[in-house]
């Protein structure tokens, strides 16, 4: 049986990202367990794994130029894409990003096989590797960290500065909220692990009908799906099938919670065609009560008014003037909204990350991938082959000319 490689390739984009597809560990684990696969893993001094934790347990480091397959996390830069290889990695092309297009278009005239991570999806079009878990996570503790460094209630080390999810989650026992309301949108992985985060801390969960109306002497957060807050133009009942074809049929009624809510942690995914939750008008309004927003989705211009540009893992946040809707420098007026639109948030988690990653791609898509893709799962997943777009992505053909 020929020998088949995988070369995990060093992250070339700017700024550097610490993640990695598999940890050494997993890379053991594939050696074991597909006898026909060498895995090779290219050098990098910024990988959150070692060199030689990889080494250490029997896995070649260095030149991957000879794999089959290479896998990365972000976006491979244009000029080290080798001709002809399967790439796996994120390449954020499948909504047209105009900042990629020449990605695409190198690798249709290179003729590599382009899988995405992020077109990765079962039958029923559910997606099978993500970092949302850790970007809710991250994002949520970073809500609370800005809490306690704005009013000076606790402080906590940033998320990065953590060895792992155990070291944040211990962190999380410093918390000391008073009673403020939380409000969490979103029912997919970003807001199941903002949740874990609120869990963790010891924030209690209400329900809707509580926290629009009652008062409490402890913390509290609620967890709002789209139907918590949006409603049919036409009047009708919300129907979920139709909300996620067409938004636009739909507006939105967030103004209540921003009315009675101190911190919004945003987790739901953002179509363009769905209305805001707020406008920058509703911002303006002395009953806007909202002085922390963690968007976790980075959506710029988007569902939230105040997200007006990322921030960086360095740089978190900054502050929003709602009357000049002006960004300001970070907590430089208490009449300001603090923003934390840090848009790569699983990198300050990289190895707890990289272990969950690395655990689905092993469990879900190594076997379709390279003993045969019976469910179509690679085929799903495929953007480009032999210097052509897939028929799933020919929408892309005006993209790339």
């Amino acid at each position: 049986m020929k020998t088949l490689k995988i070369g995990l390739i060093r992250e070339g984009k700017v700024p550097p990202d610490k993640r990695v597809p598999f940890t050494p560990l997993q890379a053991e684990e594939i050696s074991q367990r597909f006898s026909n696969v060498k895995l090779i893993v290219e050098p990098s001094e910024i990988r959150c794994y070692k060199d030689s934790e990889y080494t250490d347990l029997g896995i070649e480091v260095g030149d991957v130029s000879s794999c089959d397959i290479l896998m990365g996390i972000k976006e491979v830069p244009i000029k080290n894409l080798l001709e002809g290889k399967t790439y796996l990695f994120f390449s954020h092309t499948m909504k047209k990003q105009p900042y990629n297009k020449g990605l695409l278009q190198e690798v249709i005239r290179k003729k590599i096989r382009l899988i995405d991570y992020e077109a990765l999806k079962d039958s029923q079009g559910n997606r099978l590797v993500a970092f949302g878990r850790f970007a809710g996570i991250v994002g949520a503790y970073n809500g609370l960290w800005v809490y306690g460094n704005r009013y000076k209630k606790f402080s906590l080390r940033r998320a990065h500065e953590c060895y792992d999810i155990n070291d944040l989650k211990l962190e999380l026992r410093k918390v000391k909220l008073p009673p403020v309301k939380i409000v969490l949108t979103g029912a997919g992985r970003v807001a199941k692990g903002a949740m874990e985060t609120l869990d963790t801390a010891g924030i209690r969960k209400v329900s809707r009908a509580d926290f629009l109306s009652l008062t409490f002497d402890e913390p509290v957060y609620v967890q709002l799906s789209s139907s918590d807050y949006h409603y049919r133009k036409d009047g009708g009942h919300f129907n979920r099938d139709e909300f996620h074809k067409s938004p636009e049929l739909y507006n939105a009624d967030f103004v209540k919670f921003t009315k009675v809510a101190d911190i919004l942690m945003a987790g739901a995914f953002w179509n363009p065609k769905a209305p805001a939750l707020f406008s920058s008008h509703d911002m303006k309004a002395s009953h806007f009560k909202i002085k922390i927003v963690a968007d976790i989705t980075c959506d710029m211009d988007g569902s939230i008014p105040c997200t007006k540009k990322p921030s960086t893992i360095p740089n978190p946040i900054y502050d929003f003037n709602p009357n000049s809707e002006s960004v300001q420098e970070a907590l430089s007026d208490e009449r300001f909204i603090t923003v934390m639109a840090v848009d790569n948030l699983p990198c300050e988690l990289p190895r707890s990350a990289s272990e969950e990653f690395g655990r689905d791609l092993i469990d879900k898509i190594l076997k379709p991938l390279l003993e045969g893709d019976r469910e179509g799962i690679i085929e799903r997943g495929t953007i480009a082959k032999s210097g052509q777009l897939t028929a799933g992505f020919s929408y892309l053909q005006d993209y790339i000319q």
